[in-house]
C-alpha cells in the first residue's frame, strides 16, 4: 500500500506551504533588520522555519533576555500589521477540496503564534478545523511535540497522518515524530511534491481509509 493510500489525517504548515506569505515574511524581516543593525545579508535561508525568538537570538546572540523579548515582540507588531500579498498557497483550494470530498480531517501546524498564525491565514481565507501554534507547545520544530499534539487533537495515529512541510526543521519534526512528509522546495521528503495542487491530485487518485 502507498502512503498516501494510508493517510486518515494532514498536518500542514503554514507560512511557504498552505500559505504564500513570502514577501510579507521578507518585509517583516527587513524591517526589523534595519532597525536593529542587523544586515540585511545575515538574514540566510537557513533560517527558514524557526520561530522569530530563536532566530533573533541565533542572530544577535548576546541579546539580554529582556531586549529580546522586545525585540521580538517589534518583530510580530510588523508581521501581523503587513498582510499584503499574503494569499493561499497554489494548489491549496484544490488540496482542501479534496481533503473534504475524502472526509480527511486537517489541521494547520505552525511555528508561528497564535494572532500571526490568525492573521496571515485570515489573509489568505483559510479557516482551519484546528490550529496547533507556537502557543500550544512547549517546544517548536524541530521538536516533534507541535505534530504529535495535532495527531492526537485529531485522534489520529501519528502514523497514518501526512504532514506537509517547506522547511527543513519542519521536516525534521515530523520524522521525529513519526509521521510521514509531503515536502516542498526540493526537500525530498516521502512524498515530493512541487505544489498542494500535485498532491491533491495524487491524493484524488489513490484508494484509502480516507476514500
Amino acid at each position: 500500500m502507498s502512503i498516501l493510500a494510508g493517510v486518515r489525517a494532514v498536518l500542514l504548515d503554514m507560512d511557504g506551504t498552505l500559505v504564500d506569505s513570502d514577501g510579507a515574511v521578507d518585509r517583516a524581516w527587513r524591517a526589523w533588520a534595519a532597525a536593529s543593525g542587523v544586515p540585511a545579508e545575515a538574514l540566510t535561508a537557513d533560517l527558514r522555519g524557526y520561530p522569530g525568538p530563536s532566530t533573533i537570538r541565533r542572530l544577535l546572540p548576546h541579546l539580554p533576555e529582556a531586549e529580546l523579548a522586545r525585540s521580538a515582540e517589534a518583530l510580530l507588531d510588523l508581521e501581523c500589521t503587513d498582510v499584503d500579498g499574503v494569499v493561499a498557497a497554489p494548489g491549496a483550494g484544490e488540496l482542501l477540496a479534496v481533503l473534504a470530498a475524502r472526509r480527511l480531517p486537517w489541521a494547520v501546524v505552525t511555528g508561528a503564534g497564535r494572532r500571526l498564525a490568525r492573521a496571515r491565514l485570515a489573509a489568505a481565507g483559510i479557516v482551519p478545523p484546528l490550529l496547533v501554534s507556537l502557543d500550544d507547545v512547549a517546544v517548536s520544530k524541530p521538536d516533534p511535540e507541535c505534530y504529535l499534539k495535532a495527531a492526537a487533537e485529531i485522534g489520529v495515529v501519528p502514523g497514518e497522518c501526512l504532514v506537509v512541510e517547506d522547511s527543513a526543521p519542519g521536516v525534521a519534526a515530523a520524522r521525529a515524530a513519526g509521521i510521514p512528509v509531503a515536502a516542498l522546495r526540493g526537500l525530498g521528503g516521502d512524498v515530493p511534491i512541487a505544489d498542494l495542487g500535485e498532491l491533491a491530485i495524487r491524493l484524488r487518485a489513490v484508494d484509502g481509509p480516507g476514500a
